[in-house]
């Protein structure tokens, strides 16, 4: 009996894959170790659209890129990667403009409110390094399941 459908699986490890990755490559950028990034939203590559592009060719490498299974997965895929980059990117517009203000009124006053999150939409290129790191990670994962 299996506990989780290898889509899942799949999809899983593309999530992992990709938060390891920020680690690494914040770290090195930020010239510290930075594990905060494992959790982090936002950032290169998109494990949003890594998760759910592994999921979608997942799905379509075992049931078909015909069937009703991998068009619902698509479906799904489309939806997540739209918002992550255009709903979230609003969110991180937002976030940019509200802690400039919060600069400016500190300069008139002592506030203590902690800055917003700037890190949590997603740019173009993100996304689609994040859908070919999920590509890559379904189709190594089918190969090495045969």
């Amino acid at each position: 009996m299996r506990m989780l459908a290898p889509s899942l699986l799949v999809a899983l490890g593309a999530q992992v894959a990709c938060q390891l990755f920020k680690v690494a490559f914040y770290s090195v950028r930020e010239r510290r170790f930075a594990p905060r990034y494992f959790v982090s939203a936002g950032g290169i590559p998109s494990a949003h659209s890594a998760f759910v592009t592994a999921l979608s060719v997942s799905v379509g490498m075992r049931s078909g890129f015909a069937s009703d299974m991998f068009a619902i997965s698509a479906v799904f895929s489309f939806i997540v990667m739209y918002d992550a980059f255009r709903l979230r990117g609003q969110v991180e517009e937002h976030a940019r403009r509200i802690n400039a203000m919060q600069r400016d009124a500190a300069r008139e006053r002592d506030s203590g409110d902690p800055p917003l999150n700037e890190m949590v939409g997603h740019s173009l290129p993100e996304i689609a390094v994040g859908i070919a790191t999920g590509s890559v990670v379904a189709i190594l994962a089918a190969a090495l399941m045969r």
